[in-house]
């Protein structure tokens, strides 16, 4: 029995996609591992020969590729995952060309609407975006809430601009370029982050908004890179950078990353308290659907969100639509155990109940 990851997640070089294949069974060995995950869980392993194949958000693919893997090792179903981004997810979930489909912003009517017999929208895990750096001898870094929009506006340009300088006494920051780096293709990290600045922000909003994808000023500081993974390695390449990813990158790849002031006027850091305070408000829509632009508590960190694994209501034969179904269960139990180690927040329990009850909607 062998398992096999292609392409890992924090790669120090750039890359389009990246694509995890998990679960390489022989047909007998798959057989043995549904024989044993039965007999261990007491649950019914679908469909062992059964492969999946899905894309999409970047976000979560740490904590993904770790349940796949576990998930393939359970049942002997192999899910071939590919992080291309949320609009590269959403494309292929449109094309039918995948089963499923990973997204940081959802999907909104229009899309939803170009899916024939209709979508199930999950929230899977949850997540905070945060502003790694890449300042040497600068272990911690304030800032203010006016202050990081204008830096991915083009305005602030050098890191000891008076305005960082004020909530940073004591730190000794250079006379140095800040390399902005943004993300490159259609994102739902891009999709978050931006509608963070906009809420907080009303230049940001009127000049560049938000979206999965924006128009970024056109400055010479500014520099793209596809995926978490591209901006996590670009920074970390790059004296004076700074970018947006997921927490659980910063915390797997050693990289630095800001405190940030939030609502209530305090500088906090991501983390799973923090996290699980952003989205303790969170009222999911009829679609299963929330965002938090700019979430209020104390100690609430400012950028967090729900991702969202795409399904289809219809159109896929039986083994699949079981196969799926019994993935979906293994994030919903045993997957959100992983969450916080990997840097991402644990489903609240009511959040769990509601997808269980959505879940019967796969396949009709």
């Amino acid at each position: 029995m062998t398992f096999v990851v292609i392409a890992l997640p924090f790669s120090t070089k750039p890359q389009k996609g990246y694509l995890m294949k998990i679960g390489n069974f022989s047909k007998g060995a798959k057989v043995a591992a549904v024989a044993v995950a039965m007999a261990v869980s007491g649950t019914f392993a679908h469909a062992a020969d059964t492969s999946l194949t899905g894309s999409g958000a970047s976000f979560p693919f740490p904590l993904y590729s770790a349940w796949f893997k576990d998930f393939g090792q359970k049942t002997g179903i192999e899910v071939n995952y590919q992080a291309k981004g949320s609009g590269g997810g959403i494309e292929d979930f449109t094309n039918r060309v995948v089963d499923f489909a990973a997204s940081d912003a959802a999907m909104n009517d229009e899309e939803i609407a170009k899916i024939n017999g209709g979508v199930v929208l999950l929230p899977m895990t949850a997540g905070e975006v945060v502003l790694a750096y890449n300042l040497d001898g600068v272990s911690e870094l304030k800032l203010p809430r006016d202050v990081y929009p204008k830096i991915f506006l083009g305005e602030i340009t050098k890191w000891n601009d008076e305005a960082i300088a004020a909530a940073n006494e004591g730190v000794d920051l250079p006379d140095e370029n800040i390399t902005v780096v943004v993300r490159s293709d259609s994102s739902g990290t891009n999709f978050n982050f931006t509608n963070h600045l906009a809420a907080i922000s009303e230049e940001f909003n009127s000049t560049v908004g938000g979206g999965k994808t924006v128009p970024w000023p056109k400055a010479s500081n500014f520099v793209a890179a596809p995926g978490n993974q591209g901006i996590t390695a670009t920074v970390k390449q790059t004296p004076g950078a700074i970018g947006y990813i997921e927490y659980g990158y910063a915390q797997q790849t050693n990289t630095p990353y800001a405190m940030l002031e939030n609502q209530a006027g305090n500088f906090v850091k991501a983390g799973p308290e923090a996290g699980s305070a952003a989205l303790a408000s969170a009222e999911l829509d009829a679609n299963n659907v929330a965002f938090i632009t700019d979430p209020k508590g104390e100690q609430a960190y400012p950028i967090a969100t729900f991702t969202w694994m795409l399904f289809y209501k219809d159109g896929q034969d039986a083994d699949t639509v079981a196969a799926l179904k019994e993935m979906v269960n293994y994030g919903l139990t045993t997957g959100q155990t992983m969450a916080d180690k990997l840097g991402y927040i644990p489903l609240p329990e009511n959040i769990i109940e509601i997808n269980k009850k959505a879940l019967e909607e796969i396949g009709g």
